[in-house]
């Protein structure tokens, strides 16, 4: 155990943390762009007492799901839809989960709630979700899609708008536009970011994140005015792709991070989106790490294990980075770091 906490609450990384209209189930529909910030804002969404009765559908672009571990302890059931995003596998997995869930609640299975979260995956277009929807009768008959919420990073949004047209239909489809990592950008950038999003969708509302942290109805209250008609299928564009390193053994915190920056010092602009859990050693929970492009969030350890599974898991969706570069470049950092 690392010899570091200031008190036995407290870990190399800081203070440990916890981590209807008619008869129809409304749903909200989060998305954004790679990193940025759409977990953040669901987990503190569902600690509060406005997301207690939730059930969250989760699509994640990678092989393994983090962000289904993360959320899973604090919604009423979570359901990880298959490796790629919404508009890319077949619709009748998110219809078949749909239904499952109801069919669950009604027979004990799961426990009662009261509204569906469906987060997407960074690189998803809405608007197949807004077609199922409006294409299923069944699905119309028994859901209404009450919200899409679209979280827009305050640092890397505009760089995102100008170089992923995914980026840019996922603002044009939002009812309300939430901009997050408001407090490591600056006010004029700040500012610019807003400009471009009114242009972009002037009939969404605009909402500012400070640290994740957004006042709970906006998730779930549905946003005036009416939804964009715009509906266009997405292609990802070429060079993206997912993979994922793991590790059953602990981790030297050390090496990873120099790891890290060396790979953002290369090809920073490149890492859409970094995330994992890691077992470091010396710890006792979990510790999270997030990287979108160049910026690195702080690690935080958390107080327990999401699952049961302890093995490291860090997940990474890149652009004309090959996997079997990153898995040397680890290799070659953890054996330098034991000689």
């Amino acid at each position: 155990m690392l010899d570091l906490f200031p008190s036995r609450e407290a870990g190399p990384f800081g203070r440990r943390l916890k981590r209807e209209r008619g008869a129809k189930i409304p749903v909200t529909v989060v998305t954004g762009f790679l990193g940025s910030g759409k977990t953040t804002l669901l987990q503190r969404f569902l600690a509060s007492a406005e997301g207690q009765g939730t059930a969250v559908i989760i699509n994640e672009f990678g092989a393994v799901g983090i962000d289904d571990a993360l959320v899973r302890d604090s919604a009423e059931e979570t359901v990880l839809l298959g490796n790629g995003c919404v508009c890319c596998i077949t619709r009748t997995d998110l219809q078949a989960a749909l239904r499952r869930l109801v069919f669950d609640r009604e027979h004990g299975a799961v426990p009662p709630f009261r509204r569906i979260v469906i987060e997407t995956s960074g690189l998803a277009d809405p608007g197949p979700i807004l077609q199922t929807f409006s294409t299923d009768r069944a699905l119309g008959g028994e859901f209404h899609i009450d919200l899409v919420l679209t979280v827009v990073d305050a640092v890397n949004g505009e760089a995102a708008f100008d170089g992923a047209a995914e980026a840019r239909k996922q603002a044009i489809l939002a009812d309300r536009l939430v901009i997050s990592k408001t407090d490591l950008a600056d006010a004029a950038a700040v500012a610019r970011l807003t400009q471009r999003l009114q242009k972009l969708n002037p009939r969404a509302t605009i909402d500012i994140a400070v640290m994740g942290a957004l006042d709970p109805q906006r998730v779930v209250e549905p946003a005036p005015g009416a939804r964009s008609g715009f509906v266009a299928e997405a292609a990802h564009s070429d060079g993206i792709s997912s993979f994922v390193i793991e590790q059953q053994t602990p981790i030297e915190w050390l090496a990873f991070a120099r790891a890290m920056e060396t790979l953002i010092g290369l090809r920073g602009a490149d890492l859409l989106r970094v995330k994992g859990i890691l077992n470091v050693a010396g710890c006792r929970g979990p510790v999270v790490v997030q990287y979108v492009q160049h910026l690195a969030h702080p690690p935080v350890e958390l107080e327990s294990w999401p699952d049961g599974n302890r093995d490291s898991r860090v997940v990474f969706i890149t652009r004309n980075i090959a996997e079997r570069e990153v898995r040397a470049l680890f290799a070659t950092v953890q054996a330098l770091a034991k000689s």
